[in-house]
């Protein structure tokens, strides 16, 4: 593995020395590419143009990224930015200087990448939804995973082969997805014991490895050893911040689809009409934009994941029910007013 690693440090390196004017470029890329903003700003967008999409694109990102999780968990991948700090591949010899950027600093283990795996499932579902133009929405396809990868081996967080690992894995999720039916008429028993199961297999793997003298959060230490600034250490990106916030997510669009609200406002004719949808979606985007932009506190570890939780089942039953509830309600009375 440490020739592997080494071998990654280099293209690291290359990338850095030689497309040091792209930096901006990649940093707009890893952050286009994490999953909130499939939660915030793509799936209202899917869901009120074509339901079953903006489902499936829920599901596929949630069990995604937490087989993601448990991958990483058995993998125990290095990240670049505090191996070759650690290493003794090196021996005497000098060890190599890789930059560090505000977005390097992720704290849990790097393979495969959450960031290529959780963009290649997603667009996976989105280029295979439009029938149309699909040659060259595969190209695109391919074009955004390259930027992805380089992007986040540019910033030292991920060696090259733990996104190509990613891709690939992200892919089979989607693709897996495509003979997984029941997720579109899912009852509320069905998403509740889902996010249970997700909930307690991780936690319960968690446990187990620790009892036995493993410590699935080891890379917390890494990170805050050999990051080289420590507001670049974010909460939101440890392991059990980005399960929480999923299975919340998960778990209020439950909700939101077994609501009579939605029932209500969705299921008729109204439902139908491109000015109804096109006035969810802007007001989705526009308090879904509220709930992301609204801060958390830090200074206690599981109170930011309990609130976490609370903060995406809230949003995205505000996103779903609620709006589409509210909007029916105007427009009808708008048609009341003319007739």
């Amino acid at each position: 593995m440490d020739l592997l690693h080494s071998a990654g440090v280099q293209v690291v390196q290359y990338l850095q020395e030689n497309y040091q004017g792209s930096q901006d470029w990649f940093l707009f890329i890893s952050f286009a590419a994490d999953l909130r903003n499939t939660f915030f700003i793509l799936f209202p967008i899917w869901f009120y143009l074509c339901e079953a999409v903006g489902v499936k694109l829920i599901w596929v990102a949630v069990i995604g990224d937490w087989l993601n999780l448990v991958f990483k968990w058995i993998l125990f991948g290095q990240r670049p930015y505090w191996w070759v700090h650690e290493t003794d591949y090196y021996g005497n010899a000098s060890t190599p200087v890789i930059q560090q950027f505000p977005l390097t600093c992720e704290t849990g283990p790097g393979s495969p990448s959450g960031h290529a795996m959780g963009s290649a499932g997603v667009y996976y579902v989105m280029v295979t939804a439009l029938l149309c133009l699909r040659s060259l929405l595969w190209l695109v396809f391919l074009a955004v995973q390259v930027c992805v990868c380089l992007s986040r081996v540019f910033l030292a967080a991920h060696f090259p082969h733990q996104v190509i690992a990613g891709v690939i894995s992200g892919m089979v999720v989607a693709e897996a997805f495509d003979h997984i039916h029941s997720i579109y008429n899912a009852s509320l028993r069905r998403y509740l014991g889902t996010t249970l199961f997700l909930f307690s297999f991780a936690l319960g793997f968690y446990l187990l490895l620790k009892a036995l003298g493993v410590d699935l959060l080891w890379t917390l230490e890494k990170a805050k050893r050999w990051c080289d600034r420590p507001e670049w250490i974010h909460i939101e990106t440890t392991p059990f911040a980005g399960l929480l916030r999923n299975l919340g997510i998960l778990f209020g669009l439950g909700l939101a689809l077994n609501s009579q609200m939605y029932l209500e406002s969705c299921k008729g004719k109204m439902g139908q009409q491109l000015p109804f949808r096109l006035s969810c979606i802007a007001a989705s985007l526009l308090v879904l934009h509220l709930f992301d932009s609204f801060d958390l506190p830090t200074d206690r570890e599981l109170l930011f994941y309990v609130l976490s939780f609370c903060k995406s089942a809230a949003a995205h039953l505000c996103a779903v029910p609620l709006i589409p509830y509210c909007v029916a309600q105007v427009l009808r009375r708008g048609d009341k007013k003319i007739l």
